[in-house]
């Protein structure tokens, strides 16, 4: 299979929360995912399910990480948060447009994802491990 896998996981994606990380892992699964459903050309419903699916399990985890802010009273949650924010914002944004057919995914779209999910995760998920990690959370 000559197809390259859109995102590797690697260990220097690791934030060394263990609920993150694995949740991290699991969205990089989720979005290679989408991008194998692009590559093969598969029907826009299959692609509209996947991209929810992707949708949910991101808001699910942006939660998880915004309870452990709230609950160790983490400084720079507002900021994280925004990026939270923005992504969801852009991410809904996309699946409208793909249900009413004004839009579908393309390669573009995958590199935004994972060009997204890698600058978050190594700028500003790093830092926010750090300070749980400093906090005796692993």
């Amino acid at each position: 299979d000559a197809h390259m896998t859109l995102i590797a996981w690697s260990d220097n994606l690791a934030v060394h929360v263990a609920e993150i990380d694995m949740q991290h892992q699991k969205l990089v699964q989720l979005i290679n995912g989408l991008h194998d459903h692009m590559v093969a050309g598969d029907a826009k419903e299959i692609m509209e399910k996947v991209l929810d699916r992707v949708i949910q399990y991101t808001v699910m985890h942006f939660q998880t990480e915004e309870k452990l802010m709230q609950a160790h009273g983490y400084p720079n949650s507002p900021t994280h948060k925004h990026e939270h924010a923005d992504l969801t914002k852009t991410a809904l944004d996309l699946q409208r447009k793909l249900k009413s057919g004004d839009s579908h995914i393309t390669m573009e779209t995958m590199k935004f994802l994972r060009d997204w999910l890698q600058s978050h995760i190594l700028k500003t998920d790093k830092a926010f491990g750090a300070f749980l990690n400093s906090k005796g959370v692993h």
